[in-house]
Parts: structure tokens; C-alpha cells; sequence
């Protein structure tokens, strides 16, 4: 009795099995869990800036407009300017690349990790050179009290300790943007689009999936035939070869799909209209500018009309965005070259720029339409140095 039932289920079980390849079937399709971009520098580089064409351009304009404005040193007592190593400094930073080259590297570390690390040497006790420092290899490092004591440097097999001495003088200067919830590493504009970044990577991945399928959705073939009977083992396998090799790819778009003995096509996706794909992408690129505080016009995303025209735009990305990243800047050089040069503060010569000058005119007309000022009084309140005998 056992053997015969035994083999009744093994008689059942291949004709199951003969059949999964046939007469109708219907296959459904779960969603599962999104998977998100992990907040890894390696990561967000290689998903974000190498592979996000509106990251990669909202850093590139951002750190491009940063390092085009030239820096100026100023007394911290007469507020007049003067000449200072430190200039020198950020003029020509090492024998590898121009000052330009260095605040536009540090301001990409910035926006895409958070930090930006720059490594200092010294002759005879003053700094000579800096060096543009990768935040995955710097580790802070911090004493029982939780204060920072020193930074750690690894880069393959090779490990170096900088620490910072009794006159609170460093090595490394180390930029960071705000981070609610890290004392030491700063939080970047990148993490924050994380959401739409991913959004975005995967509505230019189906784009190109899509392409390369033929532009055609994922479907079903469907057996129908009137006598009910099932594809053979070899029938099936010769429709599959021929699907695979005939009808998908780039290069086999538009060719006619003959179907024949009761099979026919089921469409299983939705379309981009259903989808609302252009919308969704488009929205997420928004998002992605909104982080980094780039309006969407100014990078050719449309849907935004935020701004009258590109001129307004660009003089709010100016004022909101890369000046107050500018000052963020020439404070951390300031801040740290005071153990060297106390008297000297570093500024941003934002009258150099052609994006401001209409609210720079504005300001100066207003000015000078108050008598109650004297000249030199105007000028400080302007953030210029007086001049002798000026209120004469």
C-alpha cells in the first residue's frame, strides 16, 4: 500500500512538474523593502557624486563659486587690510596645485561627507604647506572628557597620529558642518537628499533597464491553446532562446514579437504614465537641489518657479548659499591661523563679485544718503577700514 501511494505522489509531482511550463499561469509580484543608500563616504561617492548627475553638478557649482572668490587678510584691531603668510599660504598651498584648486577640493569634502581635513607643515615653527586630507582616512581622536585631543591618519598600511599641543596649536585644521547628533563629524547636505537620491538613482536605472529590454514592460506569456495541451520541454526551451537572444537588448528594439499556438503577451508593469515617472524623477531632483540649497532652475530641472527668472535665482544661491559658506571658510582659517598670527582674520572679497553687486549698490546708495554718519563711521558699518582724516 505504501509503495503504490509512493508512487502515485511521484507520478503526481512530474506531471506538476511538467506542466510549470505551460497552459495558462498567472505570476505575481510582491514589493519588498527599498534599499537605501548607506551613509558611507565610500557609498555616497560612488552612488552620489560619480554616478548622480544632479549631485554631481549642485557640488560642482557650489564648490566652483566658492573657490572663484578671493580671500583678503585684515587687522583684527585697525580692521585695515595687510599683507599675511597666510594668504601666501592659500594663494600657493603646495607644490601640487593653486589655491583655487584647494578651496574647491575642501568644499567638495564638505558637501559630500560633512568634513574636510586639511594637513599643515611647518618651517621653522610657521605653517608651509597644506594638504587636502580624505575624511574616510581621518579619524578624530578624543580624550576621557570626550574633547579632542588629535586626529588619526590611515592610508593602506601606513598610520600617523597628529595631536594637538599644549598651546591648543594643530596640525590639521578640520572643517565640519553642523550635526545635531555627533560632537565630532560633521553632517553632510548629501545625507540629507539620501531619500531622493536613491529615488532618482532608480528612476534613470529602470529608464536604462527599459532601453535595454527593448523599451518594452516585463511581462507574462500566456498559453491559451484550444486543445489544452502543454508546450513540450524543447518547445519551451526554444521560445525562451529566442525571446532572450531575438527580442531583448538595445539593438533588437522594434522587432515584431510573432507569437503562435495559443500563446499571448500580458503586459505585468505599470507604464511610465501610470507611474507618473517623469514627475517622481524630476521631484526627487528637486529635493536633491533643495539639500545642497541650489535652485532647481539655475541646474535645468523644471517644475520650479520659485524664482521670476535665472538672474533672481542666482543672486539667492549667492546670498543663501555660498556666502554664508564662504565666511564658514575664512573663519576656520582665521580661527586656526591665531596661534600664529593673532591680529589677522581672514575675509571672503565678496565686492569681487558680479552676482551681488546690485544689493551691493543698494546698500551703498542707502549709506550714502545718511547724514547723521560721518565717512569713516559708514565704512565700518560697511566693513571697511577708516581712513586718516577722512572726517575732516
Amino acid at each position: 500500500m505504501t509503495t503504490k501511494t509512493s508512487k502515485s505522489f511521484d507520478a503526481m509531482a512530474d506531471r506538476s512538474r511538467k506542466s510549470s511550463s505551460l497552459f495558462p499561469f498567472v505570476t505575481m509580484h510582491n514589493l519588498g523593502d527599498p534599499v537605501w543608500t548607506s551613509r558611507d563616504y565610500g557609498r555616497l561617492v560612488a552612488n552620489g557624486f560619480e554616478r548622480n548627475p544632479v549631485v554631481f553638478q549642485c557640488i560642482r557649482l557650489i564648490s566652483q563659486s566658492v573657490a572663484s572668490v578671493p580671500f583678503i587678510c585684515q587687522s583684527s584691531e585697525t580692521k585695515k587690510l595687510t599683507d599675511s603668510h597666510l594668504k601666501d599660504l592659500l594663494n600657493y598651498p603646495n607644490e601640487e596645485m593653486e589655491g583655487m584648486s584647494l578651496i574647491e577640493e575642501l568644499t567638495s569634502s564638505l558637501l559630500i561627507s560633512g568634513d574636510a581635513y586639511l594637513k599643515a607643515t611647518f618651517l621653522d615653527a610657521i605653517p608651509s604647506s597644506l594638504y587636502l586630507l580624505r575624511p574616510d582616512r581621518v579619524k578624530v581622536v578624543t580624550d576621557q572628557k570626550g574633547w579632542v585631543k588629535g586626529y588619526d591618519y590611515h592610508s593602506g598600511s601606513h598610520s600617523e597620529r597628529y595631536l594637538i599641543d599644549d598651546e591648543k596649536l594643530s596640525p590639521i585644521i578640520h572643517f565640519k558642518l553642523f550635526n545635531p547628533s555627533n560632537d565630532h563629524y560633521g553632517f553632510s547636505p548629501l545625507e540629507a537628499a539620501l531619500t531622493s537620491l536613491d529615488v532618482h538613482n532608480s528612476a534613470m536605472a529602470w529608464n536604462k533597464s527599459l532601453l535595454d529590454n527593448a523599451a518594452r514592460p516585463s511581462g507574462a506569456l500566456i498559453y491559451g491553446g484550444a486543445d489544452r495541451n502543454n508546450l513540450t520541454d524543447a518547445q519551451f526551451e526554444r521560445l525562451k532562446s529566442e525571446l532572450e537572444t531575438q527580442f531583448s537588448g538595445a539593438t533588437n528594439a522594434g522587432k515584431p514579437l510573432l507569437l503562435e499556438g495559443g500563446l499571448q503577451w500580458q503586459s505585468m508593469s505599470h507604464s511610465p504614465k501610470d507611474m507618473d515617472f517623469l514627475e517622481a524623477k524630476n521631484s526627487a531632483a528637486r529635493d536633491i537641489a533643495l539639500a545642497f540649497g541650489v535652485p532647481p532652475m539655475l541646474l535645468g530641472i523644471p517644475g520650479d518657479a520659485t524664482y521670476a527668472n535665472y538672474k533672481e535665482a542666482n543672486r539667492a544661491f549667492w546670498r543663501h548659499t555660498i556666502v554664508p559658506l564662504l565666511k564658514k571658510v575664512a573663519a576656520g582659517f582665521s580661527h586656526w591661523w591665531q596661534g600664529f598670527e593673532p591680529d589677522i582674520l581672514l575675509k571672503a572679497d565678496l565686492d569681487q563679485v558680479d552676482a551681488l553687486s546690485e544689493d551691493r549698490d543698494k546698500i551703498w546708495d542707502r549709506m550714502e544718503q545718511i547724514s547723521f554718519l560721518t565717512i569713516n563711521e559708514k565704512r565700518e558699518a560697511l566693513g571697511y577700514p577708516p581712513l586718516e582724516e577722512a572726517d575732516r
